[in-house]
């Protein structure tokens, strides 16, 4: 049966047992979680953030955006959350799914940098040999 609205609650963590009809809110964790729309129960956990989903409380309802396309499921359901309302939008083609997917990559490789500079860029944070002198370093230069 599909779900033609939802509720939402919010929540410090995402309870084990998810209640149908309802969006739980983890601002804490910057994601949002819900039961498959369509009805088949699966979780479908949307992270909030500028490369992935946006949230939109205004004191009532919430809204998510973009769509919501659960492409990876049996259902493929696809729908809008618009303050609540469950929107029901078009199914995709494979090609389509593929080339939004590709779009998506290039978006967060240029927001958040490739693969190949992230790595690089954790490597250069990795304490160095002697951290005791690192130690001392740190607390010569706050004064200590």
């Amino acid at each position: 049966m599909k779900v033609p609205t939802l509720t939402h609650k919010f929540v410090d963590l995402i309870p084990d047992e998810l209640e149908s009809n309802v969006l739980y809110v983890s601002l804490e964790f910057a994601t949002v979680t819900h039961c498959c729309c369509c009805g088949c129960g699966r979780e479908v956990v949307t992270p909030l953030s500028p490369t992935d989903w946006q949230m939109t409380f205004d004191g009532e309802s919430v809204s998510l955006q973009p769509s919501i396309g659960n492409w990876s499921f049996p259902c493929r359901s696809h729908y809008w959350v618009k303050e609540g309302e469950i929107h029901w939008a078009e199914n995709w083609s494979d090609e389509k799914i593929k080339s939004c997917r590709e779009i998506d990559k290039a978006q967060k490789d240029n927001f958040f940098g490739s693969e190949v500079e992230r790595q690089t860029a954790s490597e250069e944070l990795v304490a160095p040999e002697d951290s005791k002198n690192c130690w001392w370093s740190i607390k010569r230069l706050i004064g200590w």
